[in-house]
C-alpha cells in the first residue's frame, strides 16, 4: 500500500496532461546543429583562455 507522503496535487494536475507531439516554432533546429554550436562555444572559450590567460 502507498503511504501518505504529505504531497498532493490539485485536481487539475492529476497526471492526465496531453502535449502535442510536434512542436512548431519559427526556428526549427536540428540536434546536430545545436551540439555543433555548443562545441564551437566551448572551443572559443578554451581558445580565449589559451591566448589571454
Amino acid at each position: 500500500m502507498a503511504e501518505n507522503s504529505g504531497f498532493s496535487l490539485p485536481a487539475g494536475f492529476g497526471g492526465l496532461v496531453n502535449y502535442k507531439e510536434e512542436y512548431e516554432s519559427k526556428f526549427m533546429l536540428k540536434p546536430t546543429y545545436v551540439v555543433g554550436f555548443i562545441v564551437l562555444i566551448v572551443a572559443f572559450r578554451v581558445g580565449l583562455s589559451f591566448f589571454l590567460g
